[in-house]
């Protein structure tokens, strides 16, 4: 069984920063893509940023030039840079990863959720 857990949110005044991580867990042969989605209230939940293994980015629109996604392929880990936090980020932050617990399988993982809030 293959688990994400998520560390790293919280609440931050206009302008903060914080950082997401989300390591990956138990018996898997590799992971692929890593991303990070996000769910506000009474919206869609839409991709923040995603990366793959060979560490090809992408960015929503939104978050372009402020956040930073990178990750620690021998920790199985993603983590999420957020700077310049507005208060429209605010949202619970979910890692999704894309995974071959064996050669010839493959299945999509999620975190738990974890929490931003972009207050004064």
């Amino acid at each position: 069984q293959v688990q994400l857990v998520e560390s790293g949110g919280g609440l931050v005044q206009p302008g903060g920063s914080l950082r997401l991580s989300c390591a990956a867990s138990g018996n898997f042969f590799t992971i692929n893509d890593m991303g990070w989605y996000r769910r506000a209230p009474g919206k869609a939940r839409e991709l923040v940023a995603s990366i793959t293994k060979a560490g090809s980015i992408n960015y929503a629109d939104s978050v372009k030039g402020r956040f930073t996604i990178s990750r620690d392929n021998a920790k199985s880990t993603v983590y999420l840079q957020m700077n310049s936090l507005k208060p429209e980020d605010t949202a619970v932050y979910y890692c999704n990863a894309d995974v071959l617990p064996t050669l010839l399988s493959r299945n999509e993982y999620w975190g738990q959720g974890t929490q931003v809030t972009v207050s004064s």
